[in-house]
Order: structure tokens, then C-alpha cells, then sequence
């Protein structure tokens, strides 16, 4: 019987193609690592029929927290597919982890850590990619570094230290902002500002060739074809005359994210926090 388990956890989406998506980078960890690397959704995900997702229904966590006590493992490793300290890992996860005391609970660091620069160079590469698909240009190439928007303003500062990051390794030929796909309402809440809406209609992102990058891990309502980021950019575009967006390729289709997700497990042995 195998005592551990080790699960690769997003936040889940209804959208059978994030599904497939956190399947397929499990399995790659998995080979890279040479261990068992379980695909776990927060939530949502288990709401897909399984006819959609090659027949095998998706795991939510408290579902998988569930089945793997039942079964006698006694540890468990959680490798976030998170930017930075999302609220679904520091109150969520704590909490389903108080139901199942008999399981040891280690979380792995989040994708964004300072001094490693490698989530910036994906990000950086894809920009690149479009640029080089649109041609050479004398011109200033405005970059929209897009997140989703949180309540969480540490996972909005990973967001602005991203496209710091981004910004040095582009140079001079792109100015870089960063920006948010949504927001709560509320004052307190305008640290996600601006929305990518509202910069989209802002000098020099509202004229000629705008590339939107996108700090999204998986296709989906949001960031898959016809997603909420689409459709924003195609109203920006109705507004503005002369726009025209090009988003780039998502970071869960980079090879190097299974460098850095491998690193980030190897990492658990080593971290100071005791298990939750």
C-alpha cells in the first residue's frame, strides 16, 4: 500500500478543457519526478460529465482528502498551480485539511517566487512569439500583462512584480503594464486596478497592435477561445478604431512550467512550516 499521495491542485473550472489540461501537466510532473502525481481540483471540476473528460470523472479535494484516508494514506503533498498565496491554499485547503487529522498535509511553494525568474521568462517568450508572428516594427509594442483579479492584494503585488520582471527582459522595444480581468466592488479592492477594459481604452494600449499576455494557466471560461479575455479585447476593439489585440499562448502550455512545478515539490522537504 502506498502511504503517500502527491496531487497537483488548481482551483477547478466547469470547462472540460482546464480539466484535461491539469491531467496533462500531472502526468508530465509525474514522469519528471518518477512518482504518482494525482490531477485535484479545489472545486467545480467533479460538476463535468465524465464523457467529456475521456470518460473519467475529475477529483475535487475534499473528495480526494476523502478517498485517500479511506484508502490509509497517511501523508499528502499539495503542489499549488497557483501564481502566489491564492486564499484557496492558505484558508480553503487549511480548512478541509482540520477534517482529515489523520492525514499529514505538506504544501509546496507557489509558482511565483523572487529570485526565480523563470515564470517571468514564459510569460516573456510568449510576448515574444507574438511579436515575432506580427513582424518587425520600429514602433513601441504596448504589452497588457492580464491576471483574473483577487481580493487578495499579495496576489495582485505578484501580479505587478511579474511585469517588472517582464518588462526588464523585453527592453526597451515594449512598454509593459499590468492589469486585471475583473474585480470586487468596493474601495478597498482598487489595488486591481486598472481593469484590462479600461487600459485597452488608454494611450498607447487603445491604437495599433496591442499584445495581451496572459497570466492564465489553463484554457477556460476565462482564457480559452471565446473566453471572457477574448470578449474584451473584441469590445475593445469595437471602441477603438485601429486596435487590434493579439493574446498570447497561456503558461500551462510551456515545457518550462514543469521545471519550475518539479522544483517546487522538491522544495517540500526542505520548508520550514510544519504540516498543516
Amino acid at each position: 500500500m502506498n502511504d503517500e499521495a502527491v496531487f497537483l491542485v488548481d482551483n477547478g473550472s466547469l470547462e472540460p478543457a482546464a480539466t484535461l489540461s491539469l491531467r496533462r501537466l500531472a502526468s508530465a510532473l509525474g514522469e519528471r519526478v518518477e512518482a504518482r502525481v494525482e490531477p485535484v481540483s479545489m472545486r467545480h471540476s467533479n460538476r463535468i460529465a465524465a464523457e467529456e473528460i475521456g470518460g473519467e470523472p475529475a477529483e475535487t479535494f475534499e473528495e480526494a482528502f476523502a478517498a485517500r484516508a479511506a484508502a490509509g494514506v497517511t501523508r499528502v503533498t499539495v503542489v499549488p498551480m497557483f501564481f502566489g498565496p491564492s486564499g484557496a491554499i492558505t484558508s480553503f485547503l487549511p480548512d478541509v485539511a482540520r477534517q482529515f487529522p489523520e492525514l499529514e498535509v505538506r504544501v509546496c511553494p507557489a509558482l511565483h517566487r523572487e529570485g526565480d525568474p523563470r515564470l517571468a521568462q514564459i510569460i516573456a517568450a510568449n510576448v515574444l512569439g507574438v511579436a515575432i508572428g506580427l513582424g518587425a516594427s520600429t514602433a513601441l509594442r504596448p504589452v497588457a500583462l492580464v491576471d483574473h483579479g483577487s481580493p487578495t492584494r499579495e496576489l495582485t503585488a505578484v501580479r505587478d512584480s511579474l511585469a517588472a520582471e517582464i518588462a526588464a527582459l523585453l527592453g526597451d522595444s515594449f512598454k509593459v503594464a499590468p492589469c486585471s480581468m475583473e474585480r470586487r466592488e468596493g474601495a478597498q479592492y482598487d489595488f486591481n486596478q486598472p481593469l484590462l477594459a479600461r487600459l485597452l481604452a488608454t494611450p498607447p494600449w487603445n491604437f495599433g497592435d496591442v499584445i495581451v499576455a496572459m497570466q492564465f494557466l489553463h484554457p477556460g471560461r476565462h482564457a480559452g477561445p471565446g473566453g471572457d479575455i477574448a470578449t474584451i479585447c473584441r469590445v475593445a476593439e469595437a471602441k477603438a478604431p485601429g486596435l487590434r489585440t493579439h493574446m498570447t499562448a497561456l503558461v500551462g502550455e510551456s515545457p518550462l512550467l514543469i521545471d519550475i512545478l518539479a522544483d517546487r515539490l522538491a522544495a517540500v522537504g526542505r520548508v520550514s512550516d510544519p504540516p498543516l
